[in-house]
């Protein structure tokens, strides 16, 4: 039986907790809401108030308040757009080991599309790349657990683990009857960020995985060691950004810096507030000579990946290649907060250097090929591919150029690139089949084929 004087105690507590954070809340508000607004944000927050209160009241058990604070902080974020979030001690905690050390998992970025636990893209070399998870894929259940509701976070926790502890995705896809089960065997997740290959002729292969601490350092590294391979300078480059999904940002402006000319933009953002607007300038470009560039992209290719391959389209310093990107053009702030939780919040867009948004749009190709599996060449078409304008809750592009964009639905641009099941054991052996990569390759052929043929006359 519960003590009267206890119980009321325990609520008075509860309350100076609330309180205390809806005070914060309030200031925060306060700085862009306008007379009238104020009087309906406080409208809000005592309808907020009263819900805590019939919950404490009457809720069939004893509710911890800071279990509802987070509760309600993160449906307020989820509400916004489906990269915003909050981070628990713990969860914050994971995030600041993910562009740094390694951990033991699965290698998948994931989303939500309406409330569905989705594939954005599975990281090269990772157990879920190697099980043949592919972008689009809907997770159903992580081992018994189904994922309606589960928040990022959350289900990123469940997939992360000890290196060879087993878990099972049951996994929907576009062209299954039913779910299938996955069973995966987490390993050390140390995605290598840079990859190449010097092909026939001169021709440099380079692979970027993600973006990371050390992306521009490695990239340096295999632009020099092709180099002395061949004696000399390259012919042309093909940069793979394929199933990227982005990473950090300066690493994103450094591996641009290699190909465009000093001084020149490379991407600009905006937000509300100040802080939130930045440009980005090339300070020491130009570190390579103007050999012809043929970047190959795919839905998988977000963020970090889009903003290179939007810098060098826009200063026409490379030809795209391959079928329309995510389209992730939001600026992610994390913010620390008094309990050691944190916040991440899109504060800002990314611009490309012609003004164009890159949010819930994406890089569109030059040059249109689709993936096809070779030898084997079915010409079946690709499945659908998830990109940011089909996540729920994402906002509209705000392009500079005067164009106005609208909310399309428009499904040939929905594709993804299917690839096969089997990883090749030698990078050079994958290339031999990458029909992209061999379109590409012919692209630069044909570059050097018409300049010779214009030197002739």
């Amino acid at each position: 039986m519960s003590v009267p004087g206890s119980k009321k105690t325990r609520m008075i507590a509860g309350f100076a907790v609330v309180v205390a954070f809806l005070s914060i809340f309030i200031i925060s508000s306060q700085r862009h809401s306008s007379a009238e607004g104020k009087g309906s944000d406080y409208e809000s927050i005592e309808l907020f108030t009263d819900v805590m209160a019939i919950i404490k009241k009457s809720y069939v058990e004893d509710v911890d308040t800071k279990k509802l604070v987070y509760g309600a902080i993160n449906g307020m974020l989820s509400s916004l757009d489906p990269h915003s979030s909050f981070m628990s001690p713990d969860s914050y905690k994971e995030m600041k080991i993910d562009t740094k050390g390694a951990f033991g998992g699965l290698g998948i970025e994931i989303s939500i599309k309406e409330g569905v636990l989705t594939v954005i893209s599975p990281i090269e070399d990772t157990p879920a790349f190697k099980a043949g998870i592919k972008s689009g894929d809907m997770i159903l259940k992580i081992d018994d657990k189904y994922t309606k509701d589960l928040n990022i976070n959350d289900a990123v926790k469940r997939m992360r683990g000890l290196k060879g502890s087993k878990v099972i995705l049951t996994i929907m896809r576009e062209g299954f009857d039913k779910p299938k089960e996955f069973p995966l065997v987490r390993d050390i997740i140390q995605v290598k960020s840079v990859r190449f290959h010097l092909m026939d002729g001169g021709y440099g292969y380079v692979r970027i995985a993600q973006f990371q601490e050390k992306t521009d350092d490695d990239l340096s590294k295999a632009l020099k060691t092709m180099k002395e391979e061949y004696k000399g300078e390259l012919k042309g480059l093909v940069l793979d950004l394929r199933n990227d999904p982005g990473g950090l940002l300066d690493q994103a402006v450094k591996v641009a810096e290699h190909f465009v000319q000093e001084g020149q933009l490379i991407v600009y953002t905006e937000g509300r507030e100040k802080d939130s607007k930045m440009q980005f300038n090339a300070k020491k470009g130009g570190k390579e000579s103007n050999y012809p560039i043929v970047v190959v992209i795919n839905g998988g290719s977000a963020s970090a990946s889009e903003i290179v391959a939007g810098a060098l389209q826009d200063h026409k310093r490379a030809i795209i290649l391959g079928t329309q990107s995510f389209g992730k053009g939001s600026v992610q702030t994390i913010i620390p907060l008094s309990d050691d939780s944190g916040l991440r919040l899109t504060t800002a867009r990314y611009y490309t250097p012609k003004g164009r948004s890159i949010q819930a749009k994406g890089i569109t190709p030059d040059i249109t090929v689709e993936a096809v599996e070779l030898p084997k060449t079915t010409g079946k078409k690709d499945s659908l591919h998830l990109r940011e304008k089909d996540l729920e809750n994402h906002f509209e592009s705000e392009d500079k150029t005067g164009v106005s964009e609208t909310k399309k639905d428009d499904k040939k641009n929905e594709k993804i690139e299917e690839k096969t099941d089997k990883v090749p054991s030698k990078l050079e052996d994958n290339l031999k089949t990458d029909y992209q990569v061999l379109r590409a390759l012919d692209l630069l052929k044909g570059w050097e084929l018409i300049k010779a043929m214009g030197n002739e006359k």
